[in-house]
Order: C-alpha cells, then sequence, then structure tokens
C-alpha cells in the first residue's frame, strides 16, 4: 500500500525547523552554566566552528541565540570539562562526546586515506617519517602547530599566502586529527591546541562500543533528521557530512 503523505505549509515547516533547533523554548532566566549547554548541544547535535568574528566567533552566536546571555568561555570550559569535543562532523564542529563512537568509522577511514582533502590524504604516504614525529611532540604534552613545528624542525616554519596555507607539518597533524589519533581544543587565541584523544577525552567515552559504519551512519542521521526538524533526504544527510 502507498504511505500516506502529509503536506506542510511554508509557515509549517519553519515553524518545525525552528523548534527542531531550540528557538521554540525560553532562553533561561537565570545563570546559564555547562548543563544548559550540554541540553543545548543534545538538541542541535552539531555546532560548526568558524573563524569569522566580526562581531563574535559564529559558534557563539548559536549559543547566544538559543541561552542568552552567557559566559564567552562556555564552549571552551564544556570542552575542557569532557562534555563536547572537536571533530569533522559538518566541518570542523564541536560534538556531544556521547557521539564520538559513532564517528569512529571516519576516523577509520581517514587513516586509510579516505574521506579527507586531497594534500590531508596524501601526506600519509608522501611522508609518514613527518607524520610519526608529530605524533611523537604530540606525545609529549598537548601543543599548538607552532609548538609542533619547534619540536620537530627547531623552529617555526613560513606557512604558503591563503586562509588554509598550510605547510607540510600543518598537513601532518591536520591528518592525526582527522583520523582520531589526536584531537584538539581551541587556545585563547582560536589556535588549535592538539593532544592525545586519552588525555582530552574521558576513558568511559573511549570505552563505548564502535558500532559498525552503516549502524553510526543511521544514528548519525536520525540525529540530523531530529535536530533539522524537516528537510529534504539532502538536507538530513549533509548534517553530518554523510554524503562525502
Amino acid at each position: 500500500m502507498p504511505v500516506p503523505v502529509r503536506r506542510l505549509t511554508l509557515d509549517q515547516a519553519r515553524r518545525i525547523a525552528l523548534a527542531a533547533q531550540g528557538f521554540a523554548e525560553p532562553r533561561p532566566s537565570g545563570t546559564v552554566d555547562r548543563r544548559h549547554g550540554r541540553r543545548l548541544f543534545d538538541r542541535v547535535g552539531v555546532v560548526q566552528i568558524d573563524s569569522v568574528n566580526v562581531l563574535c566567533r559564529t559558534q557563539e552566536l548559536v549559543l547566544f541565540a538559543r541561552l542568552g546571555d552567557h559566559r564567552r568561555d562556555l564552549i571552551p570550559s564544556m570542552t575542557e570539562a569532557g562534555d563536547v569535543f572537536e571533530y569533522w562532523a559538518h566541518e570542523a564542529s564541536h560534538v556531544p562526546v556521547a557521539l564520538h563512537p559513532f564517528l569512529r568509522w571516519r576516523m577509520d577511514d581517514a587513516a586509510e586515506g579516505q574521506g579527507m582533502w586531497g594534500q590531508v590524504a596524501k601526506i600519509r604516504n608522501d611522508d609518514p617519517g613527518l607524520v610519526a614525529r608529530v605524533l611523537d611532540r604530540v606525545r609529549e604534552g598537548a601543543c599548538t602547530i607552532g609548538m609542533i613545528e619547534e619540536g620537530v624542525h627547531g623552529q617555526r616554519l613560513r606557512r604558503s599566502g591563503g586562509m588554509w596555507g598550510w605547510n607540510t607539518t600543518k598537513v601532518a597533524a591536520e591528518y592525526l586529527f582527522w583520523s582520531g589519533q589526536i584531537t584538539a581544543r581551541r587556545g585563547p587565541n582560536f589556535e588549535r591546541l592538539y593532544d592525545l584523544p586519552e588525555r582530552a577525552l574521558a576513558p568511559e567515552v573511549l570505552a563505548l562500543p564502535t558500532p559498525p559504519p552503516a549502524e553510526a551512519k543511521k544514528k548519525l542521521l536520525m540525529v540530523g533528521a531530529r535536530s533539522h526538524g524537516v528537510g529534504a533526504a539532502s538536507d538530513l544527510v549533509d548534517y553530518f557530512r554523510l554524503n562525502g
């Protein structure tokens, strides 16, 4: 039998989408803390990170629109406390740690050189020695890319022009980050501070079982559908870049 189709007006679809993103609830009346942040992340599933800061960082605007006035260090404090972690979920994103097991298939693909930007995928085979040295430097302690360069090369290296002007050391660090061998949080100047997952994430998070890729993708698709509220299939799939 054919499945009945329910048609929505544009106004209904708009209201469903806004409610799914948390705009139908009143902002907290008291002090906003990590509890409110966790509820927000549970609802939206992913908050994209952006370096644009004409007013403030884009990810802060996401929180302000739903929570109102809050401490500017709410996301950093949640990261430090192990509530969220950074990974390539949509783009570079803050993600609740409960979703870590469901993104491990992407880390495994990246470890094999799949699903990444070309230059990042190539470094695995082009310069495995550099990748190993960068990982060794991160094992010594959390570090920025400048600290990694000083540890690996004895000096900071020049970047090529443009926003994505990465040298090979930065590319190696990003390969390790994408493949889950290292993780990162943001420093005071928005720079990535790379660290080992076992130091940055709670043991109970890392101990969670890794589901099969198909099950993990289904879970992420369901989170995307819930957080969208309404949308085309391509929209729901793109929430966690499952079409890549």
